[in-house]
């Protein structure tokens, strides 16, 4: 039996074709996470993750990458080889983003740090909707970057928006238009999978930003 035979035999039960499969895998790569709900194509993809999940486990795995499957609130991310899942250790090296390995800069790598702090509190305080999702006003999570981290979101248009999209393509975040991020009454809606995609660790070692000063995350 060869390989497309074998394959096909694995799949039969769950009624999905091998080009199927090949699409769907491709769909993962491609974009390293799958969130049910976000549009109808993604939905029959994450449907078809469900029925063959073992099998395109088995596949990634040769390559050493790792599947996360957070069946709660249907999201599936992928970590690249070396990474530990969930976590952040090294996010910047290890966050998916349209290619395998994409590197998150450092106003990223803090506003995914604040985000997930916002997203506890949230979590803490009940406000957290039925899918998961905590909705936070941009002016809340530009005052938790400068309590937290002594930082300040990009002054500039074209810049905080980049920040914010990279963010929506790890599916991390989502918002209506990038227009809106020009406005402090701006609502940002952080996805449950900030909580996969940094480590409790990385949280505890966030603190108020002292009058001397605060970490140094530049």
């Amino acid at each position: 039996m060869n390989l497309h035979s074998y394959m096909e035999s694995r799949l039969e039960p769950a009624a999905v074709s091998y080009e199927q499969l090949q699409e769907l895998l491709v769909r993962l790569l491609n974009y390293g996470v799958l969130v049910r709900g976000e549009s109808q194509t993604v939905t029959e993809l994450y449907d078809r993750f469900v029925r063959v999940e073992e099998l395109v486990g088995e596949s990634l795995q040769l390559y050493g990458i790792s599947v996360h499957h957070d069946r709660r609130f249907e999201y599936v991310r992928l970590y690249p080889p070396g990474s530990r899942t969930p976590g952040m250790d090294a996010a910047e090296e290890h966050a998916f983003g349209g290619s395998l390995r994409a590197r998150l800069t450092q106003n990223e790598i803090a506003l995914v740090l604040v985000l997930r702090a916002q997203y506890d509190k949230a979590v803490r305080e009940g406000k957290i909707d039925e899918r998961g999702y905590a909705a936070e006003p941009l002016e809340a999570i530009s005052l938790a970057m400068k309590n937290w981290l002594s930082r300040s979101l990009p002054e500039k248009a074209l810049e905080r928006r980049a920040i914010f999209r990279s963010l929506r393509k790890l599916r991390l975040i989502d918002y209506r238009e990038e227009e809106d991020l020009d406005q402090v009454e701006a609502w940002i809606r952080i996805h449950p999978m900030i909580v996969d995609f940094v480590s409790v660790d990385a949280i505890d070692a966030l603190q108020p930003a002292p009058a001397a000063g605060a970490p140094d995350v530049s």
